[in-house]
């Protein structure tokens, strides 16, 4: 595996006390915001019954798998295994961790060993994310403006106007997720609208 920083959310789209399903390389992910804001980013699967844990229960500063109830604790461990409460759970019942960190309003993650830090993007505000059936080759045929591979960025053309965006790849088994940044003090609703113009145009050109 490559160890590298992947975007997979908006920080503005992970509120305290939630979980969503998150994805780096093809794995997928839980990642989770515990009540005090802390960010964690597990193998989304319960080491009981291989449920998804992204569908599971923020509670405190731990999260609960759906299907039985089983709780994990900050540090990825089994804290609590509710159909036996006087069971003190073995250490080895544990969940993968990822690194996970927010940055410029971005949720990255990463293996656990990654160090170093995600690219910095100063000067953009998030946007919005949003789902493409099609490749990257396809976005850059659209937008010939933009460059790069997972992190495409240039100077397009927004309601008249030259504005910097910035959309982050994740990468996905029927396509891609695009988790957009725009130019700090550009207009957000002129941006979002271009967005989903540029979506329609780069599946046209995967479907061609």
């Amino acid at each position: 595996m490559t160890q590298r920083w992947t975007a997979t959310g908006l920080s503005q789209d992970l509120p305290k006390a939630v979980a969503m399903a998150g994805h780096w390389q093809g794995h997928d992910l839980a990642v989770w915001r515990s009540a005090s804001g802390r960010l964690q980013a597990w193998n989304d699967r319960c080491p009981h019954r291989g449920m998804r844990l992204s569908h599971g229960f923020v509670r405190g500063e731990t999260l609960a798998c759906i299907y039985h109830g089983w709780v994990y604790g900050a540090d990825g461990g089994c804290k609590h295994i509710p159909a036996h409460p006087a069971l003190t759970p073995p250490a080895t019942i544990r969940v993968a961790a990822f690194a996970c960190v927010e940055q410029d309003g971005v949720i990255w993650v990463a293996p656990a060993e990654t160090v170093g830090a995600p690219v910095a993007l100063r000067g953009l505000q998030p946007l919005r994310s949003i789902s493409l059936t099609c490749d990257v080759v396809a976005v850059r045929l659209a937008e010939p403006a933009l460059s790069g591979d997972d992190v495409l960025r240039g100077l397009v053309q927004i309601g008249g106007q030259a504005c910097e965006v910035c959309l982050l790849v994740q990468h996905g088994a029927s396509g891609l997720t695009l988790h957009a940044l725009c130019a700090v003090g550009a207009d957000r609703i002129a941006a979002s609208r271009w967005l989903e113009d540029l979506r329609r145009r780069a599946e046209r050109k995967g479907a061609a």
